[in-house]
């Protein structure tokens, strides 16, 4: 994560990073079998620590809305070439290609934020803080809109940073979940 958030995925190889870590690329292909398994398991990695983060977000008291930001605030990238959504959009593209064991982690790595999601929203309605909604299509909608906004932030089209995202996505929520 370091060599992608300091230099960028586009420079990262087997050597260069075997180097920076002090074994050879052989060394690292006998472990990873590739630079695409590599970049999952880092993925993976990743998303652990920020499952874990999400998790004590999630639990922590406060109303449902407060926590909601707080998740929106954690999906949304800091800006530009940021290193975790760099790893993202580079194991996504990869994946029309991956076999069928990539791509169930890939579904699992999705299905934990959207599991948090719904049963966000869920705890949301059910205290009456939350208009009625359908939790689990409100939260792909949600995700989707989140994704779409992610990737703009993180490629730097511009026009689009992480604070007018997450203003987007506030009215979003506003106007959604009254």
């Amino acid at each position: 994560m370091g060599m992608i958030a300091e230099r960028g995925l586009e420079k990262l190889t087997m050597a260069a990073l075997g180097r920076e870590v002090g074994m050879s690329s052989g060394h690292l292909l006998y472990y990873f079998r590739s630079k695409d398994e590599l970049l999952l398991q880092t993925l993976e990695w990743s998303e652990g620590r920020l499952g874990a983060e999400r998790g004590r977000l999630l639990a922590a008291r406060g109303t449902a809305r407060g926590r909601l930001d707080g998740y929106v605030a954690l999906y949304v990238p800091d800006g530009h070439r940021d290193p975790h959504w760099t790893l993202w959009l580079e194991v996504w593209n990869h994946s029309q290609n991956a076999g069928e064991d990539a791509r169930e982690r890939q579904v699992a790595i999705e299905g934990a934020w959207h599991r948090d999601l719904v049963a966000l929203i869920a705890e949301g309605v059910s205290r009456g803080e939350f208009r009625q909604v359908d939790p689990d299509r409100f939260a792909a909608r949600l995700r989707a809109l989140l994704d779409g906004f992610s990737i703009h932030v993180a490629i730097g089209l511009r026009g689009t940073d992480r604070e007018r995202t997450l203003g987007h996505v506030k009215e979003f929520l506003d106007a959604s979940l009254g």
